[in-house]
Parts: C-alpha cells; sequence; structure tokens
C-alpha cells in the first residue's frame, strides 16, 4: 500500500495522537450541531491559529458520509487546474485515512486531471483537514484534490455531480485575508463573508482568500441550488497572537439546503423574541440588553420588522428593508422602535408591556420587478408570498406579506400602498419603481 507521510504534523499541529486528543478536547465547547451538512469552508492555517474555527466547522458535517473531497489551493508546486494524488492512503496521528480510488479516478476524468504526488509532498492546506476528518468521520474515505489555476466554475460543475450522491461530502479548505492590520482585515473578511453568504461573488478577488476558487465554485453550487452558506466562525490570527500588527483571517461556514432565514427560524425563533421582548423592557427602565454569546449565523448582515400587537390590534411595526447590520442588532434596535417610535402611536407603557404579543419578519433580499404597465406588476405579485416595496422620486412604502390577509385583492394591495407612501389618489407614473420580498414569520 502506497502510504502519504505527514510533512506537517509537529509543524502545524501536534504529531502525536495524545497531544491532539488534548488540543481537540480544549477545542469542544460543548455545543453540538444542530444540522448535519455535506460542504463545508475551512480555514488551514496551524491549529492555534484556526484550529478552533475549523473544530467548529467540522462539527456540522455530515457524520453518515462515507467519500469526503477536500478541495485545496497549492502552496508549493505552480498548477494549472486541478490535480490528484496516486496514494492509496494518508497518514494522521490519529491512524490511516484510505483514499477512495474509483472515485479518485472518477473525479479525475470528469475534471481532465491528472496525477502529480509531488504537489502533495508539502501540502498543508490539505494535511491540516486530515486529522479533523479522522477524528470526526474516522471511517470515511478522502478524495485529494489541489488546483492552481483554475476556473471556479470546474468546481461547482464537479460538487454539483459529485453531490447527487448522499454518501458524498466535499471539504473546501482556505484561509481569509494575509497580513493586514486587525482592523483592516476584519473590515475586508467580514466584506467576503457577506459575499458567501449571500451568494454573490460577481466582485470575488483572488486576494481575499488563499482558496478563493474552492470558495467560489462552493458559492456558486450554493446559488444555483438556492442553497446558502451559514457562519460558524470569523476571527483573526490575533484571537492566539495578541498580535494585531500583521494578521490572517480565518473563517467558517457550511452548506444548508435552504434560505438562511429559515434555518434562524428552525433553531433560534425563542432566542429572538426574547432578544425583542428584553429590548423593549430595556427601554421601559432606561437600561441596556446587550446580547451576548451569540450564534455567529446571527451576526450576519439581516433585516427584520418587529410587529407589536395587544388584543390582536396593532400597537407599532417598524423594520429595516435592505440587510444593512447584524441581523441581532437590526432586531434589537426595530424592537425598540416599533415600541417606542411608530409615529402612529403613543410609546409604549410599564402597564402596556406585559399585554404585548410580539411577531417578528425576517425579510430575503428585494429583487427588482420589471413591468410597463401596473397590470403587468400584479399579475408578477403572489398575494400572501410577496412583501412589495414602492418607490418613486421621494415616495416609498412597503407592505409585508402578512397585509394579504387585510387586503386580498391585488389592485386594493397595490392602491393601499400607495396610499401609504403618501401618493396622491390613483397616482400614474412612468417612473415607479416596485421590488418584491419573501419574509420567515416568528410569532409569539
Amino acid at each position: 500500500m502506497n502510504i502519504k507521510q505527514t510533512a506537517q504534523a509537529g509543524i502545524f499541529y501536534p504529531d502525536n495522537k495524545e497531544d491532539l486528543e488534548n488540543l481537540f478536547n480544549r477545542f469542544d465547547d460543548g455545543h453540538v450541531a444542530n444540522y448535519d451538512s455535506r460542504v463545508i469552508i475551512v480555514p488551514h492555517a496551524g491549529y492555534i491559529y484556526s484550529g478552533q474555527t475549523a473544530f467548529n466547522t467540522y462539527k456540522f458535517l455530515d457524520k453518515s458520509v462515507k467519500n469526503i473531497f477536500i478541495f485545496a489551493p497549492s502552496h508549493y508546486e505552480r498548477l494549472y487546474g486541478c490535480v490528484i494524488s496516486g496514494y492509496d492512503s494518508f497518514e494522521t496521528p490519529f491512524g490511516i485515512l484510505d483514499v477512495n480510488t474509483e472515485l479518485s479516478k472518477e473525479f479525475a476524468q470528469f475534471c481532465d486531471c491528472d496525477i502529480n504526488d509531488a504537489a502533495f509532498e508539502k501540502e498543508h492546506s490539505l494535511e491540516v483537514q486530515l486529522p479533523f476528518i479522522k477524528y470526526f468521520l474516522p471511517d470515511a474515505k478522502i478524495i485529494p484534490v489541489l488546483y492552481g489555476c483554475e476556473n471556479f466554475k470546474n468546481l461547482a460543475e464537479s460538487i454539483s455531480r459529485f453531490y447527487q450522491n448522499k454518501e458524498n461530502a466535499f471539504v473546501i479548505s482556505s484561509d481569509l485575508s494575509h497580513y493586514y492590520p486587525e482592523k483592516d482585515a476584519a473590515k475586508i473578511d467580514e466584506y467576503t463573508a457577506r459575499m458567501i453568504e449571500s451568494n454573490d461573488i460577481r466582485n470575488f478577488e483572488v486576494e481575499q482568500a488563499c482558496g478563493a476558487v474552492g470558495i467560489c465554485g462552493a458559492v456558486n453550487f450554493a446559488s444555483l441550488n438556492d442553497y446558502t452558506f451559514i457562519r460558524t466562525d470569523l476571527t483573526t490570527s490575533a484571537r492566539a497572537t495578541g498580535d494585531t500588527s500583521r494578521v490572517v483571517g480565518y473563517g467558517g461556514w457550511f452548506l444548508y439546503e435552504g434560505d438562511k432565514n429559515q434555518y434562524i427560524k428552525e433553531n433560534y425563533s425563542d432566542f429572538l423574541i426574547k432578544t425583542a421582548r428584553e429590548s423593549i423592557q430595556s427601554g421601559l427602565q432606561l437600561g441596556s440588553y446587550p446580547p451576548k454569546n451569540l450564534p455567529c449565523v446571527l451576526e450576519e448582515n439581516g433585516a427584520s420588522f418587529v410587529t407589536l400587537e395587544i388584543n390582536n390590534n396593532l400597537r407599532g411595526c417598524i423594520g429595516s428593508i435592505m440587510a444593512h447590520r447584524p441581523l441581532i442588532n437590526d432586531l434589537y434596535k426595530n424592537a425598540h422602535a416599533s415600541a417606542f417610535s411608530d409615529p402612529r402611536f403613543r410609546p409604549l407603557s410599564m402597564e402596556e408591556f406585559p399585554l404585548i404579543k410580539i411577531s417578528i419578519s425576517l425579510l430575503s433580499t428585494p429583487k427588482r420587478v420589471e413591468f410597463k404597465t401596473e397590470e403587468e406588476l400584479l399579475d408578477k405579485l403572489r398575494p400572501e408570498i410577496d412583501g412589495l416595496i414602492i418607490r418613486d422620486r421621494n415616495y416609498q412604502a412597503v407592505f409585508l406579506p402578512v397585509v394579504w390577509e387585510q387586503l386580498p385583492d391585488k389592485h386594493e394591495f397595490l392602491e393601499a400602498l400607495k396610499q401609504k407612501a403618501g401618493m396622491p389618489y390613483n397616482y400614474k407614473s412612468d417612473t415607479l419603481e416596485a421590488f418584491i420580498f419573501q419574509t420567515i414569520y416568528i410569532k409569539e
């Protein structure tokens, strides 16, 4: 059997099983993953720098899969396209990881790539993933792939081809920005994270991540299938070293087969309602409630509306149309504003506070509707599904999808929205713009 020996053990990670287990035990905060994913994005630096981020993300990798494709960038060999390994197995401190040689050959044929064992000899971007895989999925086999100058769409097509088999999973190996001061790195990496989380890689630059091709391939695959990447961590080497002068950025994400807001509803509804209520309570008691120990997904940018009712009557509703700040901050501020700053109502009183019922709407990104006539616009609206934003010069207004319950007729719906925007009765304009969005609804 042709076994690839470790090259980075004792350098990037401990070279013996006991020390490695002790390190992983320190990484384990007891958090149990609430989703089984088959695609993760993880960093590949030394474990003292990025091991915590990687460990937090590997928790979400589906433990039932049998084969794991590893897409990693080549640092030591100049490559054009992808290469595979001719090794039968790879050594780790936890034991041997076998290569699925049949799948590896199938991948090579699909991608038209060659065997190049020399590229694997010192490559840390791939090797550092192996102990995690052996630890979390001891019986899985791997399909190790290195790439250089490669079109990300080829990797997206490869993921699409082999993702069809639910026994297959994918590890995308990549660090983020390199050697900026920490404040600059944080801005760059947050920008990169938003591109990953919004499935928008149109302006993704190679300098944003050393595994940019792998990331863009995974995000392109997610976009084509209406999936989304959920953040597990975003940090820099300064967390470990304390040196903020020249840092490397690290992030972790797992693929969710659906919409991010649906994931949030399924897992954090109670927490969001609690946050909204405590935000309002802080306003009544002249205090503050800064949420702590947040799930990373709530620190992603998001747009929310918070609606208050007393005895089924509206008592306040304020929100954001566009995601322009972390969701948890948006929710916290909108809850406070719905109680105390909605111009249609007096500020909420202490006596009313126990009576309120809170509902939260999490908004998707609005999409422009192309139309020539209002009838064409109405034809494209889906009652009870679409929210609507209209805008024309200084006029603007929004209706959430829940408004369809009061205004089920499309014409009445649009006319009422015009009135809300302050437009005159039967207002007509050739410059009217419209945007639709959907919401995930969370009710107390």
